[in-house]
């Protein structure tokens, strides 16, 4: 790799800091360049486990292992599944040797962040739009102000990417699930029974077309989501605790107990996905990881995983293959292939979520994952 390579990424998620990390480790100049004004403007998600394959190898390459293994939380990794009637047909306890554990996606995502330099990472730097050089360079735009040149822009900027645009048609279809996200705070003082009927891990709820999922994350905050099929207009007129409430109607008192629980803050996050396969004719100066290049829906948990692998392996090769566009093009044509499998888990996942059989199709799943062999 060219040590003069000029590099941007939009983009400051996991995987963009991830990629950024890597370079960085190896005395690459990158810069970030992030809408948001700070780290903690706006809520970053709820748990999510590293895979060992994946995101936890992607840090081993940061060298952050260890600060990985200080927020990880070993203890929440068990599973639990009920009916809406409150009937709990399967418990899958916290393994003490489990490899998933779980974290929550700030401190992941804080750990990249101070490992980086000073100024990497540009906050509050909307990136309207990216314009090509005649030398083949690109610059980056926020608004009337330019930014570069640079040799590559990775478009790190999840769903509705501004670098998309310029290496594919494609914008993401809406799946028709939409998850409403609550929380509750200081769960095992406030509300024990609550952390009882959760357990250290993840609940899911499910019945009537509609399900529940509720994890365990840091400092005994439990993280909810309330998911059923709405057209996308549904939470701009119905977006409160009580409006959540009478979708589930008739469910278990302890249930619905979650939302008389619930602190005041209630998210709309409607569930999109890009076509299972998607790829990109290679334009040299550009790429994309993450949501980015395959956004697909959560179920599976392979998004953080696969956006960090794809930075991992990106890193690999722009730190090894001296021309960047041969490095780049080596890059995307491995990760066409190894993303597909995870799409197509996810879109089935998807397709099945809240059917009429969904329910025995998520008990199966867990005998088959989590049931001792």
């Amino acid at each position: 790799m060219n040590t003069s390579l000029r590099i941007a990424i939009v983009g400051a998620g996991p995987g963009g800091l991830t990629l950024a990390r890597i370079l960085h480790r190896h005395g690459r100049a990158v810069s970030v360049f992030e809408r948001e004004r700070g780290p903690l403007e706006r809520p970053q998600g709820g748990t999510l486990d590293l895979h060992v394959e994946s995101g936890q190898l992607a840090l081993q390459q940061a060298g952050l292992e260890d600060a990985f293994k200080r927020i990880a939380r070993y203890d929440d990794q068990g599973s639990r599944l009920m009916d809406q009637h409150g009937r709990l047909l399967f418990e899958h306890p916290s393994p003490q040797d489990g490899d998933r554990p779980e974290v929550d996606r700030t401190q992941l995502r804080q750990i990249l962040l101070d490992s980086l330099p000073q100024g990497c990472v540009k906050w509050g730097i909307g990136i309207s739009e990216i314009r090509p050089m005649n030398d083949g360079c690109w610059t980056v735009h926020q608004g009337d102000t330019t930014h570069g040149p640079f040799d590559l822009v990775v478009g790190a900027d999840g769903a509705w990417s501004k670098v998309r645009p310029w290496l594919s048609p494609y914008q993401p279809q809406y799946s028709g699930l939409t998850f409403i996200e609550f929380g509750i705070d200081d769960v095992d003082l406030r509300y024990p029974h609550i952390a009882k009927l959760v357990g250290r891990g993840k609940l899911e709820v499910e019945g009537g077309a509609k399900a529940i999922i509720v994890q365990r994350n840091a400092n005994a905050h439990l993280r909810g989501y309330a998911i059923f099929r709405v057209p996308t207009e549904w939470a701009a007129n119905h977006l409160s605790l009580a409006a959540l409430k009478a979708q589930f109607a008739g469910w278990h008192p302890d249930i619905l107990g979650l939302f008389d629980a619930a602190n005041e803050t209630v998210l709309a996050r409607h569930i999109h996905a890009l076509p299972v396969g998607h790829r990109w004719s290679h334009r040299p100066g550009l790429t994309l990881i993450g949501d980015a290049a395959h956004l697909m829906s959560p179920f599976g948990g392979e998004g953080v995983n696969a956006a960090m692998l794809d930075a991992a392996e990106l890193a690999q090769h722009l730190l090894h293959t001296p021309d960047c566009s041969a490095a780049v093009q080596a890059y995307e044509n491995h990760m066409f292939e190894r993303v597909i499998p995870a799409a197509q888990g996810s879109a089935e996942g998807a397709a099945i979520q809240l059917s009429h059989d969904s329910l025995a199709l998520s008990l199966a799943h867990l005998h088959q994952h989590l049931t001792p062999q």
